[in-house]
C-alpha cells in the first residue's frame, strides 16, 4: 500500500540521516585539534555507538520489518549477531548519554576539583566501564540466557524469560535513567540557588561605604571600599550562572528526547515477561524504532549548544568544496 511505501521511505531516510549525521560528528572530532580532549571525547563515543545502531543494526530490524509476519529468514547465526549488537550498541548509546550528563554536571558543580587532568580521567573510565558493562549485556544471549532465535516460527528476539528481562531492562534503561533524572534534579537545583542567590554576594557588608565606580549599562558592578575590604554585586547574569543555565537546559532536552524515545520500547519489554501480555507485533515495531530515533536525535542536541560545531562544519564543507 501506499501507507506502508511511505513508512518504509520513511525508516530508510531515519537510517541514512542517523549514520551519516553521526559520521559527519565523528569525522570533525578526528579533525579539528581542539576537538581531542574532554568533553569531546564522551561525544565521540556517543558518536560510535549511534553510527553502529545505524551501520548494523537499522539495515537488518529494516529487513525483518519487510518480511511477511516479520519473520526471521536469515538463519540463527545472523539472527545472534543482529541482536547481540542491538544490545550492545543501544546499551553503549543510552550509556553515554548519562556519562554526558554526569560530565555536565560535575563541570558546573565542582569546577575546582574538577580539573582537566581529572575530567579527562573521569571521562575516560565512565566511557570504558559503559562499553564493558554493554558488552556483559549483549553476550548473555550467546552463553543461552535469553535464547533469540526458534527455527520452527522462524522468530528472532529476545526470549521472554523474566530474569532476563529485569536484568537486562534494569542495566540497559533504568539504571542510566535515574542517573539522567538525578543529575538533571541536581543541575536545576544548583541553578536556581544561584540564581536566587545573585545580588547578594559580599565580601564585607559596609553600610557607608565610598562608592568608587558605578557603570551605567548591564550589567551593572559597583565596588565599595572601607578599610582595604573590598564588596560588589552584580545586576546581569555571571559567568557561572550562565554556564548553569546552559548545562540545564541541554541536559534536560537530552534527558526529554532521550526518555520520550526509550521509555515506551522498556516499559513493554519489562512488563510483556511479568504479566506474560501479548503486544501486538506492530506497536513492538514502533516502539523498537522510535528508540532507534534517538541516536539520530542525540549529535543534533549536541551540536545545537555549542557553536565551535557549527563552524567545524561550516569550514569542513567549505574545504571539501
Amino acid at each position: 500500500s501506499i501507507f506502508t511505501f511511505l513508512i518504509l521511505i520513511l525508516l530508510v531516510l531515519l537510517t541514512v540521516a542517523t549514520f551519516l549525521w553521526n559520521l559527519l560528528v565523528l569525522a570533525t572530532i578526528l579533525r579539528v585539534k581542539a576537538f581531542h580532549r574532554v568533553p569531546h571525547n564522551l561525544v565521540a563515543s556517543t558518536a560510535v555507538s549511534d553510527v553502529l545502531v545505524a551501520a548494523l543494526v537499522m539495515p537488518l530490524s529494516l529487513v525483518k520489518e519487510l518480511s511477511a509476519g516479520r519473520r526471521w529468514r536469515l538463519g540463527r547465526e545472523l539472527c545472534l549477531v543482529w541482536v547481540c549488537f542491538d544490545v550492545l550498541c543501544c546499551t553503549a548509546s543510552i550509556w553515554n548519554v548519562a556519562a554526558i550528563a554526569l560530565d555536565r554536571y560535575w563541570s558546573v558543580t565542582r569546577q575546582l576539583q574538577y580539573t582537566l587532568l581529572a575530567r579527562r580521567r573521569i571521562s575516560n573510565t565512565m566511557i570504558a566501564l559503559t562499553w564493558l558493562l554493554s558488552a556483559a549485556i549483549s553476550l548473555a544471549p550467546l552463553l543461552g540466557w535469553g535464547e533469540t532465535y526458534s527455527a520452527e516460527q522462524e522468530r528472532c528476539q529476545l526470549r521472554q524469560d523474566p530474569s532476563y528481562a529485569i536484568v537486562c531492562t534494569a542495566g540497559a534503561f533504568y539504571l542510566p535513567l535515574c542517573v539522567v533524572l538525578f543529575v538533571y534534579w541536581k543541575i536545576y537545583k544548583a541553578s536556581k540557588f544561584h540564581m536566587g542567590g545573585r545580588r547578594r554576594n559580599a565580601v564585607v557588608p559596609v553600610p557607608e561605604a565610598a562608592q568608587v565606580k558605578e557603570a551605567s549599562q548591564e550589567p551593572q558592578m559597583v565596588f565599595t571600599a572601607r578599610h582595604a575590604a573590598i564588596t560588589f554585586q552584580t545586576d546581569g547574569e555571571t559567568w557561572r550562572e550562565q554556564k548553569e543555565k546552559k548545562a540545564a537546559l541541554m541536559v534536560g532536552i537530552l534527558i526529554g528526547v532521550f526518555v520520550l524515545c526509550w521509555i515506551p520500547f522498556f516499559i513493554t519489554e519489562l512488563i510483556s515477561p511479568l504479566c506474560s501480555c501479548n503486544i501486538p507485533p506492530v506497536w513492538k515495531s514502533i516502539f523498537l524504532w522510535l528508540g532507534y530515533s534517538n541516536s539520530f536525535f542525540n549529535p543534533l542536541i549536541y551540536t545545537a549548544f555549542n557553536k565551535n560545531y557549527n563552524n567545524a562544519f561550516k569550514n569542513f564543507f567549505v574545504k571539501q568544496r
